[in-house]
């Protein structure tokens, strides 16, 4: 089964560049990657679920991958959430909606604010409500390490993240790193996304910090959250508190994983999605 390369259009016509696998009329599965990543996050699982009968469609947020650049630099959370609510929408079907990190955050965000109902399950990838403040000072100063430098070499950016994981096994430049990349006139490589989107993250202020919690103890509709056993950004404690703010949720804890969940294993990640979908892929 091959996969295909679909255009949406997102919130105020932008241009969402998209991938999906399985058969069309099979439930439909929307992945959102995290900030600074690529649907080529998703690509096993997408393999796993369009194998276990359901239509996995991967998407690059705006300013991400193939995905356009927004000219008015507009890079926050509602408008991605928007943006994910429009491409659903365009769907023939409701999805279940999987998102890792900031696509998790939009994903709340639509459903628990901005148009409950939208989806027939939420799946948030380690990403919680009241996500962690130096995991996520760690995460973004890695990102913005390097926004204007860049790197040399596919290699140097792999030795760049082999220092920011340091539980995984260092590894050289794969073709999977260089679809994270882009070359520029310079000759520099850095990554695949608007240097905007990091200067508006920046100053996303946290005027009404209530607001993703609320948006969570709205939530109605099935909801899984996947956490890395090691991650940095949801600490067991924030894990337990999500599951008294949403007690209906289900909740894996993934052992040898930390915030990069999908990558570090992904085998038991996508068990864990396939079997939570399968109770609920004929809803909507």
């Amino acid at each position: 089964m091959t996969a295909e390369t679909i255009t949406f259009t997102g919130w105020n016509g932008l241009k969402l560049h998209g991938m999906a696998k399985g058969a069309a009329d099979a439930p439909p599965v929307l992945l959102a990657h995290g900030g600074g990543q690529t649907h080529w996050a998703w690509r096993r699982t997408v393999d796993t679920l369009a194998t276990a009968g359901f239509r996995a469609i991967a998407i690059d947020l705006r300013g991400h991958g193939e995905s356009e650049w927004a000219s008015d630099g507009d890079y926050h959370y509602s408008t991605f959430a928007r943006d994910i609510l429009a491409v659903a929408q365009s769907l023939p079907r409701k999805p279940a909606m999987v998102g890792a990190s900031l696509g998790g955050l939009a994903g709340m965000i639509v459903e628990g604010e901005i148009a409950p109902g939208s989806f027939t399950s939420l799946t948030l990838v380690d990403i919680t409500a009241r996500p962690d403040t130096q995991g996520v000072a760690r995460i973004t100063g890695f990102m913005r390490a390097h926004v204007e430098t860049g790197f040399a070499s596919p290699d140097e950016a792999a030795a760049a993240i082999g220092t920011y994981t340091a539980n995984r096994e260092r590894r050289g430049a794969s073709d999977s790193l260089k679809r994270y990349l882009r070359k520029g006139s310079d000759g520099r490589f850095r990554w695949h996304w608007d240097p905007a989107f990091m200067r508006s993250v920046d100053i996303q202020k946290p005027e009404d910090p209530d607001r993703m919690p609320r948006a969570a103890r709205a939530l109605k509709l099935p909801v899984h959250l996947v956490r890395g056993g090691s991650s940095d950004l949801v600490p067991l404690e924030a894990a337990k508190e999500f599951l008294k703010e949403v007690p209906h949720a289900a909740f894996t804890d993934i052992k040898g994983a930390g915030h990069m969940v999908v990558g570090d294993r992904n085998d038991a990640f996508s068990d864990a999605i396939v079997g939570f979908l399968n109770a609920y892929a004929h809803a909507g």
